[in-house]
């Protein structure tokens, strides 16, 4: 019966942050795209990402150890890919030009943040140690963090009036994914160690 409830509590906060993630891609994806800014549509792609894992996390829940390390695997693997996509676009708008708006960066920066930082404590509240919850953590602190960055790139944006900032910030946005989808994917592989050591 706990297990159930466990379960089911697990369902209502992926559930809950899955919408919120969904939601600040779209608004965060429509404000970077009017921004011309590579950190915001980086930070979108971010939340998008993140609204995926959480649906394969869901889906994850009750199931047996073997489908959610490959639930965390694809988690592992999505921001992998989001790293080198952001990666990619950085350089493309190095070479051919950016004129990103800091006041909207701003803006929308401190609204993620606030958004990022409840999805933070929903998912610390579950004290679960599964390989997907601990993965949802990972993420939303990733979010909050990358926030932080965006709102001082935004200021020096608009106080030096040059691109340059939004670039760097974007890219390291993109570190921040490739490092931990590598530690995702570790903990994964740890998490079969262990199963297999038991047995």
């Amino acid at each position: 019966m706990a297990h159930d409830q466990d379960d089911c509590q697990q369902r209502r906060t992926l559930l809950t942050v899955l919408a919120l993630n969904a939601g600040l891609a779209m608004a965060i994806g429509v404000g970077g795209w009017s921004a011309d800014s590579s950190a915001l549509l980086a930070n979108a792609v971010d939340h998008a990402s993140d609204a995926a894992v959480y649906l394969i996390s869901f889906l994850a829940i009750g199931r047996a150890g073997s489908w959610k390390r490959g639930a965390a695997r694809f988690s592992g693997v999505a921001l992998l890919i989001f790293g080198a996509g952001v990666l990619l676009d950085a350089a493309r708008r190095f070479i051919v030009g950016t004129e990103p708006v800091g006041p909207t960066m701003m803006a929308l920066a401190v609204v993620a943040a606030v958004i990022n930082l409840i999805c933070l404590q929903l998912i610390r509240r579950q004290h679960s140690g599964d390989v997907n919850v601990r993965a949802a953590e990972t993420f939303s602190f990733n979010d909050f963090a990358s926030n932080g960055g965006i709102l001082i790139a935004g200021g020096l944006v608009l106080w030096l009036d040059q691109a340059w900032p939004d670039l760097v910030v974007g890219v390291i946005v993109a570190a921040v994914a490739v490092k931990s989808g590598v530690d995702i994917l570790r903990e994964a592989a740890r998490a079969k160690s262990d199963k297999e050591g038991v047995a």
